[in-house]
């Protein structure tokens, strides 16, 4: 098998693409996870405007919007796709819904074995409506000269995290449900997680197709599970995942993320399934986890999230310490400046400008 390209698509701001595959950046990219959300009162009036989560992300032009706002505030490196982690097992029937101030819920978990067997991959075009807004944002960062303006983003829960929701039904603080069938009935379980699998690569490599120029999986709850199990029941599936993916597309690169929170301890397992980064909780130091992978992957991570309600100073201060922990990145060492989970709804927007601000600046004193 021959390895893949390193070609680039064609971007006024390429950075962040440069540092998933480890190559030279002038500065160090940075990107928030959930950074088109609540947090922002453009986002809430757009919205209001939509008449529901689901109309919102249902809706490609409200989407495209959405995902646009941070980088009409901020200077960031990349856009991600405005959608849920859900939408999968949405598309095989089970009712997603977002009651105001709830999380999500399913009206038809999948508890029992005729549940299971009924699962399949969905029909993409069901999905279609996220595909139109990969296109659509694809299409509104493209500049005059028909460069982009940075790269886009495309994502997808992971099969664990989706089996997790799909058994409970909605979040869950013990998971009681999802790992009693685990434990008593793993057969189920591992038919759930197969199907999640082979539904998750063919919906990323979908986005791909639509104009998605890296994409991620957030094994949100990998973490909850005790060493062995993760390996079995979430690490084995995302590789079932990332096996089937395009690693190119229209001849350029297309890099893998993988994020799982709670997953320091199995940082070099990760790095070994074939991604191109990993994404770090602010549980890991980031230095220690540089020399753990050698190199090997990029990393993107990890300020904790409650930082950007201190001072701006204090913001700085944190800032230039992630970045310091990690170092000067060298010829082969790419690092995404992220959070170490998603954005909270409550952050000051003027926090995040400060943040950002502080990574491009800071990390262009890391290269002398």
């Amino acid at each position: 098998m021959t390895s893949p390209t390193t070609a680039l698509p064609r971007l006024a701001n390429d950075r962040f693409l440069r540092a998933c595959l480890r190559l030279p950046t002038d500065c160090t990219p940075v990107w928030l996870m959930r950074q088109a959300g609540r947090y922002l009162p453009e986002y809430r009036d757009t919205r209001a405007k939509a008449g529901s989560f689901m109309g919102l992300a249902t809706n490609r032009d409200h989407a495209c919007e959405v995902t646009l706002q941070p980088l009409a505030r901020y200077d960031l490196d990349a856009a991600i796709l405005f959608s849920d982690i859900l939408t999968v097992p949405d598309a095989m029937g089970l009712g997603l819904s977002f009651a105001q101030g709830e999380g999500p819920r399913f009206a038809s978990p999948v508890r029992d074995e005729a549940a299971v067997a009924a699962l399949a991959v969905p029909d993409m075009d069901k999905l279609r409506y996220v595909f139109d807004a990969v296109s659509t944002i694809r299409g509104a960062l493209t500049n005059a000269d028909g460069a982009g303006r940075v790269p886009l983003i495309g994502f997808s829960g992971s099969p664990w995290t989706l089996a997790c929701y799909m058994v409970e039904g909605s979040g869950s603080d013990d998971y009681r449900l999802v790992k009693t069938m685990m434990y008593q009935r793993p057969d189920l379980m591992h038919r759930i997680l197969q199907v999640n699998a082979d539904a998750v690569a063919l919906y990323l490599n979908t986005q791909i197709a639509a104009g998605a120029q890296a994409v991620m999986i957030f094994d949100s709850w990998g973490g909850v599970l005790a060493d062995g199990n993760f390996q079995a029941f979430s690490l084995a599936y995302t590789q079932r995942v990332l096996s089937q993916l395009k690693k190119e597309h229209d001849g350029v690169r297309i890099p893998h993320i993988v994020f799982t929170k709670g997953g320091g301890l199995w940082l070099e397992q990760i790095a070994d399934t074939g991604c191109d980064v990993v994404g770090l909780d602010w549980t890991v130091n980031l230095g220690q986890a540089r020399q753990r992978v050698q190199d090997r992957v990029a990393l993107q991570g990890n300020l904790d999230p409650n930082v950007l309600f201190a001072q701006p100073e204090q913001i700085r201060a944190e800032v230039i310490r992630t970045l310091d922990s990690f170092g000067a990145p060298g010829a082969t060492g790419g690092h995404i400046f992220n959070l170490g989970h998603g954005i909270s709804q409550f952050t000051p927007p003027e926090h995040v400008s400060t943040l950002v601000d502080t990574v491009h600046a800071h990390s262009r004193t890391l290269r002398g």
